[in-house]
């Protein structure tokens, strides 16, 4: 039986790189921050906090599209430093408060706009849904999503080709609930998790894209997964090198993959 990763675990796993990590990481779509501003009316000053925000991905967007002080909410200590430091020109915007979500001293009813990027299965749903409706001023919206590399309901060739490296890896909280879909494409339950939460005029959308990576960056964003950091490192490095070797071998150096990501966006009466 696989091992299983608790969530408290994501409060640590990421840090150990962070370059690479934020090299590795495909960006968001441009339809996200599309419907930030549309349905969330995300512009100059929208008074925003981010529960999650890692090395920066969504951050530097949110920061270029006016979110504005945008309170960032990093556990990590080292994700924290490093995001600190790579957005020295949000000096006066941006606040990294180096915090597990759950402990952010935050006055209630003082934000605009709660935002987090495929970071929220790492919490607790009830009381971190709880805590960002609180956050929110009434009206506010809330806006949770995930990238998710392939789709889980089309199986590609280079799925075939590498599923059984991780078959024996540890079941991740993303994974979701047995006998369910994935965390974040589980939509029933994730809706009525916002309601019960206090949430109205809930939506629920999928954007699909793609990219292509070669070998060395697809190599790195696969050992950005939790379940392959959460393995042994002798494991890991063999992992990884036969992921090379496949992508090398099979794919001729270079793939094009399925980026999927479930978008959800809810309001505060």
């Amino acid at each position: 039986m696989a091992s299983v990763i608790e969530r408290s675990a994501g409060r640590s796993t990421f840090g150990g790189d962070p370059e690479k990590y934020d090299w590795a990481r495909p960006a968001y779509p441009a339809a996200i921050y599309q419907a930030l501003r549309e349905i969330c009316g995300l512009k100059p000053g929208t008074r925003t906090f981010e529960v999650g925000p890692g090395t920066g991905i969504a951050t530097r967007e949110l920061l270029a599209l006016g979110a504005d002080p945008l309170v960032a909410i990093e556990p990590d200590a080292r994700l924290a430093t490093y995001l600190e430091s790579a957005l020295p020109n949000a000096a006066g915007k941006l606040r990294v408060m180096n915090v597990a979500f759950e402990d952010a001293d935050l006055p209630d009813a003082s934000f605009d706009l709660g935002v987090s990027a495929t970071a929220f299965h790492w919490l607790e749903q009830e009381p971190a849904l709880a805590k960002a409706h609180s956050l929110l001023r009434p009206g506010g919206w809330w806006a949770m999503w995930w990238n998710h590399y392939g789709d889980p309901m089309n199986h590609t060739a280079f799925d075939r080709a590498t599923g059984h490296l991780f078959a024996d890896t540890p079941d991740s909280p993303s994974q979701g609930a047995k006998g369910k879909p994935p965390f974040a494409f589980d939509a029933d339950q994730r809706i009525a998790e916002l309601q019960a939460a206090g949430f109205v005029d809930i939506r629920r959308l999928t954007i699909r894209s793609t990219f292509t990576f070669e070998t060395a960056r697809l190599v790195a964003l696969h050992g950005t997964f939790s379940v392959v950091l959460h393995l042994p490192a002798d494991r890991r490095s063999v992992l990884l090198s036969e992921l090379a070797r496949i992508i090398d071998t099979d794919f001729g150096g270079k793939v094009e993959r399925s980026l999927v990501t479930p978008y959800y966006v809810a309001r505060r009466s």
